[in-house]
């Protein structure tokens, strides 16, 4: 049986502070399961929030990059993984960041991450019972709607955790990119985002795989995961030529959020290209699109937050997949137990951390 209490780092709204706390341990409803935390890793938006960049529901347990042991199922009825295979206590898991209904407007229409009656893990406000529903805490309850993927065992706990966020996200993002087997691709970003896209789309065939980044030690890192070239932002425009001799790329990920990003990107696009957005999702200053251009080009503009079960399942057989190509578990620079939160949240402001890890249970 779970413990009584779970210890958790709460947030309750003021900047850059999180507060340890004792919380009942909850125990699961129908539908529901219980699982014990073994590590979160801190995803940038974690620390947006935290930071007062975006705003979050208060107070909340945040962390949505979790891997997790199944402890204890609710009562009345099976549960199954996205593979359609019966859970059981003790089984090794990521979830779905969104847990959804399967009935709604945006359920019945293929965005379960949408879904109008969700539960987003890291994001939710307390509720009596439902405390613990976010990473950075010894227990998280998983709610009805939740899709689990079991993780095979040869993945590492740094390998697999940003699974449930970043490369679930990226598996989404290339998926609405296209075909890209002998394509060009161009990735503005080189944090775990653009890390993983580069690989993923390299791993998927890609020819090109252009990383452009502000940072020197990311830009070399990038080479390591998938990228054929990396630049800086005044590089873009003539690297791009250089490598598509001047026709432009087939396809751009703009993952890290900057407004600049993009407009240095957009220029960059081929007849026919697409450009996917994911890394905008906290308050920018608006960019300049000429329409005309997105007509006369036959541009196609997507946007891409979250993700559906599909690419949850997509994303942990990628890590099976590429693990003897591409190091994921690298890209965590250090773990800090649950009592160091702070140390933690500090580690992982560096530019040079890819991601700082939390190891909730021993």
């Amino acid at each position: 049986m779970a413990a009584a209490e779970s210890l958790a780092a709460v947030f309750s709204g003021e900047s850059g502070q999180v507060q340890l706390q004792s919380l009942q341990t909850p125990v699961p409803q129908a539908g529901e399961l219980l699982v014990r935390v073994e590590g979160c890793t801190l995803c940038g938006s974690d620390l947006h929030s935290i930071e007062g960049r975006r705003t979050v529901p208060v107070p909340t347990v945040l962390g949505h990059e979790i891997v997790g042991r199944i402890e204890q199922l609710g009562s009345g009825e099976p549960l199954f993984d996205v593979a359609g295979q019966p859970l059981s206590p003790g089984d090794r898991i990521v979830w779905a960041i969104v847990a959804s209904c399967g009935h709604c407007f945006y359920c019945q229409r293929g965005l379960p991450q949408k879904c109008r009656h969700a539960v987003k893990y890291g994001h939710e406000a307390f509720r009596p019972g439902y405390e613990l529903l976010g990473g950075l805490a010894e227990h998280c309850l998983l709610t009805r709607g939740t899709a689990v993927v079991r993780i095979p065992p040869a993945l590492s706990l740094s390998a697999v955790c940003p699974a449930g966020c970043a490369t679930a996200t990226i598996a989404a993002a290339l998926e609405a990119a296209g075909e890209l087997r002998g394509q060009a691709v161009c990735i503005t970003g080189a944090g775990l985002l653009g890390l993983t896209a580069a690989a993923m789309a390299r791993w998927s065939g890609a020819a090109e795989v252009i990383v452009c980044e502000v940072h020197q030690q990311r830009r070399e890192l990038a080479r390591r995961f998938g990228a054929t070239r990396c630049c800086t932002p005044a590089e873009l425009s003539d690297t791009i030529r250089d490598a598509t001799g001047g026709m432009g790329v087939d396809a751009a990920v703009e993952v890290s959020g900057a407004p600049a990003a993009f407009e240095a990107l957009w220029p960059g696009l081929r007849l026919g290209a697409t450009a996917v957005l994911v890394g905008s999702v906290f308050p920018a200053a608006p960019v300049p699109l000429a329409l005309e251009q997105v007509v006369r080009r036959n541009l196609s503009l997507r946007g891409i937050h979250n993700y559906a079960p599909v690419h949850l399942q997509r994303a942990v057989q990628f890590l099976e997949s590429s693990a003897a190509e591409y190091d994921f578990g690298s890209l965590v620079s250090a773990w800090y137990p649950l009592q160091q939160i702070s140390a933690a949240l500090a580690a992982a402001a560096s530019p040079a951390a890819v991601r700082i890890g939390i190891r909730a249970a021993d």
